[in-house]
C-alpha cells in the first residue's frame, strides 16, 4: 500500500481596519482585533495524488472569490482544482471579500483583502506541500457537552414559528428539530512533525457580536487544543449548523455568566466564545487518545453539482418586499414595523424576493466529497440543516462521516421541508424551493456511496 502522507500549515490573514464586517443585516466596521484570522491547510498525498483541505475564518464565500481562490490555488501549487475542499468556519465577526448593497461601505478595502486573502490561502498550500510527511490516520466520536448547542428555531404558543426568539419570552413553546450532538474528529499522526486533528461539529460561529474581528469561538477552540496537547495543530469545519445557536432561550443557573443578551436575541460575548470553543476542546480531549487508527487504501476527492428550484417570489409579494428593501438600502430599518430577529427575517426575506424578482428557476448546488480510507466528508456549499447532516452519515462504506457546511461556496440555507411549512428566518430568505433538503440528502448520500 501507497505510503499517505499530510502535510499542514497555518498563515495569519487579519484584515486592516475599518473594513465592514460580515455577518448581521446592520453595518460594522472593525475597531480592532479580539484575535487572529486564519487560513489553516491540510494536505494529503497518496500514490502521487495531492488533496487539499483548507479552513477559512470567514463568514462565507460566494462564487466569484471560490473561483479565483481554487484557479490561483491550481496555478501556484498544481493541485487540480477539483481536489480542493475549501471550507470557511462562518465568523460572523469577520471581514466582508465581496461588495454587497446592503449598506455603504469601501468596496476598494474589500476587493484589496478578498485578492491578500487568496494569496494567504495559496500560500497556506504551498507551506502544506513542503510540509509533507508519512503519517497515520484515526477517527473518533463523541457526544458535546450541554450548554453550547441549541435548536434555533422555536414554535411558539400562538402558533406561529421564530428563529432566536426573544431570550425568556413567555409565548416560546417548544424547539422545532433534534441537534446532532455528536462531535466528530480526524487524527493525523505525522513522522518528525506535529500531529493535526480536524474537528467537525454543528453549531454557528456567532457568538461573539460587536466591532472586533475574530474567528469567534474557533479561535479559542484551536488554541485549547493546542496548549492541552503538545505537538498538534487544529482544523475546525462546521457540521450542519443551519438551524443550530448557542443561547439557551431559558438561561438558569450560571448560563448568563460572561454573556449578555445581543439585538437579535442571542447571548454573545467574547466570554461565549470562550465557553464554546473551551467545551468543545473538551470533546476532543476525551476521546484523541483512544481514535481508531485505520488503513487508508485510497484519498480521493469528488465535486457533484445537483439541480434545485428556486423560491422565485410572486408578483404579489414584490411590492412590499421592494418597499423594505429601499427603507432598508436608506438606513431607514426604523420605518419597517418590526425589531430584533423578526427585523432580521424580513429583511431578509425582501432581500430575496428583489434578488430573485427574475429567477434564475434553477440553481447548482455544489456537493464536495472527499475519502480518507474509511473516513468521508462531505462538503455542502451553503448552510444545511440538522436533518441534512443526520442522514448524510446513513451513507453506506465508510466507517465514519463528517457532513460539513459551507465548502467550495456560499449559497445560503438549506431548510428541511417543515420549515419552509411553518416560516422562520432560515426559510423565508432561503433561495430554494422546499425539497431543497431530501435533494441534498440524496445527492450526498449518493455521491458518498459511489466513491
Amino acid at each position: 500500500m501507497n505510503q499517505l502522507k499530510v502535510g499542514y500549515a497555518q498563515i495569519v490573514a487579519n484584515p486592516p481596519l475599518d473594513i465592514a464586517i460580515s455577518g448581521y443585516f446592520i453595518p460594522r466596521f472593525a475597531k480592532g482585533f479580539l484575535d487572529d484570522i486564519e487560513v489553516s491547510t491540510i494536505v494529503l498525498e497518496q500514490n502521487g495524488e495531492l488533496n487539499a483541505i483548507i479552513s477559512l475564518d470567514i463568514c462565507e464565500l460566494e462564487e466569484d472569490n471560490y473561483q479565483k481562490y481554487i484557479a490561483l490555488i491550481e496555478k501556484r501549487t498544481q493541485i487540480k482544482k477539483e481536489n480542493i475542499f475549501l471550507s470557511v468556519t462562518h465568523t460572523h465577526t469577520s471581514a466582508y471579500i465581496e461588495p454587497n448593497d446592503m449598506f455603504t461601505m469601501d468596496e476598494k478595502a474589500i476587493r484589496e483583502y478578498a485578492d491578500f486573502l487568496g494569496e494567504k490561502i495559496a500560500e497556506s498550500v504551498e507551506l502544506a506541500i513542503k510540509d509533507l510527511t508519512n503519517s497515520r490516520v484515526g477517527y473518533g466520536s463523541c457526544v458535546a457537552p450541554e450548554k453550547i448547542s441549541y435548536i434555533r428555531r422555536y414554535k411558539m404558543k400562538d402558533g406561529s414559528t421564530m428563529t432566536c426568539p426573544p431570550v425568556n419570552d413567555e409565548n416560546i413553546d417548544y424547539p422545532i428539530g433534534e441537534l446532532d450532538k455528536i462531535v466528530n474528529i480526524v487524527r493525523f499522526d505525522r513522522e518528525n512533525a506535529d500531529d493535526v486533528v480536524i474537528i467537525n461539529y454543528g453549531i454557528h460561529a456567532d457568538t461573539v457580536n460587536g466591532e472586533l474581528i475574530s474567528s469567534d469561538f474557533v479561535g479559542p477552540l484551536r488554541r485549547t487544543v493546542e496548549k492541552a496537547l503538545d505537538g498538534t495543530r487544529c482544523i475546525f469545519i462546521p457540521g450542519a449548523q443551519g438551524d443550530v445557536g448557542s443561547t439557551n432561550v431559558f438561561p438558569k443557573d450560571g448560563d448568563m455568566n460572561d454573556t449578555e443578551i445581543s439585538f437579535d436575541n442571542e447571548m454573545k460575548s467574547p466570554g461565549m466564545a470562550r465557553f464554546v470553543g473551551r467545551a468543545l476542546a473538551g470533546c476532543v480531549l476525551q476521546v484523541y487518545d483512544k481514535v481508531k487508527f485505520v488503513d487508508v487504501d485510497q484519498v480521493k476527492t469528488v465535486i457533484k453539482d445537483i439541480k434545485v428550484d428556486a423560491n422565485v417570489p410572486t408578483k404579489e409579494q414584490l411590492p412590499l418586499a421592494k418597499k423594505y428593501k429601499e427603507y432598508h438600502d436608506q438606513d431607514r430599518d426604523d420605518l419597517i414595523p418590526y425589531t430584533a430577529m423578526e427585523l432580521t427575517t424580513v429583511v431578509a426575506e425582501a432581500l430575496r424576493m428583489c434578488r430573485l424578482e427574475n429567477g434564475p428557476e434553477t440553481f447548482d448546488i455544489r456537493l464536495t466529497g472527499v475519502k480518507i480510507g474509511p473516513i468521508a466528508l462531505l462538503g455542502i456549499a451553503g448552510e444545511a440543516f440538522t436533518e441534512i447532516g443526520v442522514n448524510i452519515k446513513k451513507a453506506k462504506g465508510f466507517e465514519m462521516i463528517m457532513p460539513c457546511s459551507l465548502v467550495n461556496g456560499c449559497m445560503g440555507y438549506f431548510p428541511n421541508k417543515e420549515a419552509f411549512d411553518e416560516g422562520g428566518y432560515e426559510a423565508r430568505s432561503s433561495n430554494f424551493k422546499g425539497d431543497v433538503c431530501q435533494k441534498i440528502i440524496d445527492g450526498g448520500k449518493t455521491l458518498l456511496e459511489s466513491m
